[in-house]
C-alpha cells in the first residue's frame, strides 16, 4: 500500500470519528430540553433524534459540503501538501471536540473544521489560496469563508432571536388553556425533536461529506470536488452512532444548568433551533446545533423570566465559542507542521 492509499483510508476512519464525536456532541443538545422537561424517556428521544439525523443528508442535498468543501483551493498543491491539509484540518476539529465534550461545554464541530481547514490552509498554501469571498461580499453575495462566516455565527444571534419570539408566541396562544393541553405539547415535542434532528443530519453531517470529498480530489480519485454517495452513506451513519451515544455531561449543562425546563420551554427549543438549521441549510451556510440549540434555550429564558437564567454559566459557554475558532486554527497550523514532517520521512 503506497503512501496517498494509505491517508486516504486514514481519512475516512478519522472522519468517521468526526462524525461520530460530532453526533455525540450534538445529539446531547438536541434531546437535553426534552429529557429536562421529563416528556421523553431519553431511550425514545436518541432513537428519534437518531432516525432522522441519518435521513437529514440523505434528502436535503449537498448545499453545505459543496461551501465547506470548495472554499480552500487545493488544486495548485502538490497531492501530498493537500492531503496533510486535509488530514490537519480533521485532526484539529476531533482534538477541539474531544477537548469540550471533556469540559462538558456544547461547542462548535463546523466551527473547529472551519478553524481547522483556515489554519491548514494558510500553512500550506497560503492565503491566496483561500476564498475568503470579501470581493463577492461587496457585490452582494455570499461565498466563501464569509458564508462559513456567516451561518456559524450569525446562527445563534438568530437562534436567540427567534428562540425569543417563539415561546412568547406559545405563551401568548395557550395563556387561556389549562393543564388539558399538557398532552397537545408532549405530542407536538415528537414532531419538534424529530424537525431538529432532521435539520443537524441536513447541515452538521455535510462537514465529513466535505473533507472526504476534498481528500479524494487531493489524492486524484475524482477530478473536482464531489461527494459520491458511499460518503453520504457513511456520514450519515457515523453521525447517526454518535447520536445514540450522547454525552451525559453536555444534557446536564444544557438541559438543567442554563434554565428551569418546562414542556412548552422545550417545544419552543427545538422549533426555534430547527428553523435556523433549516434556513441555514437553504443556503448552503453551515452552522453549529450545539450553538443553535443552547442560544435559542437562552432566548426562551430571557423570554420567559431572564432572572432565572444562569447567565454566568452561558457566559462561560459563550466564551468557549469565541475561543473555538482561533484554537482550531492554531491546532490546523500545527497538525500541518507535524504531518509535513512526518510526511517527509516516508515519502
Amino acid at each position: 500500500m503506497d503512501l496517498s492509499t494509505f491517508l486516504v483510508i486514514l481519512t475516512i476512519i478519522s472522519v468517521f470519528i468526526f462524525d461520530f464525536t460530532n453526533g455525540f456532541h450534538d445529539s446531547a443538545d438536541m434531546i437535553a430540553t426534552a429529557i429536562a422537561s421529563r416528556s421523553m424517556s431519553v431511550s425514545v428521544a436518541i432513537a428519534l433524534v437518531s432516525t432522522f439525523t441519518f435521513l437529514g443528508p440523505l434528502i436535503a442535498g449537498l448545499a453545505v459540503a459543496d461551501t465547506i468543501g470548495t472554499f480552500v483551493n487545493i488544486s495548485q498543491a502538490t497531492p501530498l501538501d493537500s492531503q496533510a491539509l486535509v488530514i490537519a484540518a480533521l485532526f484539529s476539529a476531533i482534538t477541539f471536540n474531544i477537548i469540550t465534550w471533556r469540559l462538558g461545554f456544547p461547542s462548535s464541530s463546523s466551527n473547529s473544521l472551519a478553524g481547522g481547514l483556515v489554519g491548514a490552509g494558510l500553512f500550506i498554501v497560503g492565503k491566496n489560496q483561500i476564498n475568503w469571498g470579501f470581493s463577492a461580499l461587496a457585490h452582494g453575495h455570499i461565498m466563501g469563508v464569509s458564508k462559513v462566516i456567516t451561518g456559524l455565527f450569525a446562527s445563534p444571534f438568530l437562534g436567540f432571536i427567534i428562540g425569543f419570539i417563539v415561546i412568547k408566541l406559545i405563551l401568548f396562544i395557550f395563556k387561556r388553556f389549562t393543564i388539558k393541553i399538557k398532552p397537545f405539547f408532549v405530542a407536538s415535542q415528537y414532531f419538534s425533536v424529530a424537525w431538529l434532528g432532521f435539520s443537524h443530519g441536513a447541515n452538521d453531517a455535510q462537514n465529513g461529506m466535505a473533507i472526504i470529498g476534498m481528500m479524494l480530489l487531493a489524492s486524484h480519485n475524482t477530478h473536482a470536488f464531489t461527494v459520491p454517495l458511499w460518503v453520504v452513506l457513511l456520514c450519515a451513519t457515523a453521525i447517526t452512532s454518535g447520536t445514540m451515544f450522547g454525552g451525559w455531561n453536555i444534557i446536564k449543562t444544557v438541559g438543567f444548568e442554563l434554565f428551569h425546563v418546562k414542556l412548552t420551554t422545550s417545544v419552543a427549543n427545538q422549533i426555534g433551533a430547527a428553523l435556523v438549521n433549516t434556513l441555514a441549510t437553504s443556503i448552503g451556510a453551515p452552522t453549529s446545533t450545539s450553538q443553535v440549540v443552547t442560544s435559542t434555550l437562552l432566548g426562551n429564558g430571557a423570554a420567559e423570566n431572564a432572572s432565572h437564567v444562569n447567565w454566568m454559566k452561558a457566559g462561560k459557554i459563550v466564551l468557549s465559542w469565541f475561543i473555538n475558532v482561533p484554537a482550531s486554527i492554531m491546532l490546523g497550523a500545527l497538525y500541518s507542521f507535524l504531518l509535513l514532517k512526518i510526511f517527509g520521512v516516508f515519502s
